[in-house]
């Protein structure tokens, strides 16, 4: 995914929204994603999956930025993938950092995304 092409559609203080094409990259921004921030997140998102719908090919979640994240933010997960399956749209992980993969596996979070393990791994789930 080139930087310079995507479409930045949101940005707040907790998450970036950007869209190139069929995919749409949501961005948690800070530390953490807990009990406040995940349904912050999710509203701020809920539009743009909306209004992709069907359109939509690839929703990315980008971890990269995130170090901690509570049971409200693996809800915001499996809501995201959720909303991908709807429209029949990959759901990806990227970025993850070695405790939050962890975490993944342990909650089985990651059976339900495809991983990405760094940008040519991501780059080669988009095409």
């Amino acid at each position: 995914m080139n930087l310079a092409q995507q479409k930045k559609l949101h940005v707040t203080p907790l998450v970036e929204i950007t869209q190139q094409g069929g995919v749409l990259l949501i961005k948690p921004i800070g530390p953490s994603v807990g009990q406040r921030e995940a349904p912050i997140i999710q509203d701020e998102a809920k539009p743009f999956l909306e209004e992709l719908g069907s359109d939509l090919k690839h929703v990315v979640l980008d971890l990269s930025m995130v170090t901690f994240m509570s049971s409200m933010g693996l809800g915001m997960c499996i809501s995201f993938r959720n909303n991908a399956s709807a429209v029949k749209a990959d759901a990806i992980l990227f970025g993850l950092n070695k405790e939050l993969h962890t975490l993944m596996s342990m909650m089985k979070i990651e059976k339900l995304y495809k991983i990405a393990k760094d940008q040519k791994h991501l780059d080669k789930l988009l095409n």
